[in-house]
């Protein structure tokens, strides 16, 4: 499939998508007229990219734990080194304080818009 049919089908532009190839995230092929081409499971790599992505982890990680995916949402990494553990715990309490920030606006908003509402 082309670049358009790739993003149409995964919802990232095509710049996103030159931009994961640049970063060795994603690979394709080359048509005989120059235009990229990429196997049906290129929908899902991306997927997963733009998921983990969405968690919080940046595409140096990224590239780290691709190998790993067989899956969208399942990984399997039966040979990670100390560095990579260490550096998906760090990761992980990254999220953990975001996520609990978070949390922490999301209960003052609700809280707010309870007394606003009540006020009304």
């Amino acid at each position: 499939m082309r670049i358009g049919e790739l993003s149409e089908r995964t919802g990232a532009s095509r710049r996103l998508l030159r931009y994961y190839e640049e970063q060795g995230l994603i690979a394709a092929g080359r048509c005989a007229n120059g235009y990229r081409a990429y196997d049906g499971t290129t929908v899902d790599r991306v997927l997963q990219i733009r998921g983990l992505l969405d968690a919080g982890l940046p595409t140096r990680i990224i590239k780290q734990i691709l190998p790993c995916l067989s899956k969208p949402r399942t990984i399997h990494f039966e040979d990670a080194t100390p560095e990579m553990i260490a550096t998906l715990e760090e990761e992980l309490a990254g999220m953990s304080a975001r996520i609990a920030c978070l949390t922490r606006n999301r209960d003052a908003i609700a809280e707010y818009l309870a007394v606003v509402r009540v006020d009304r």
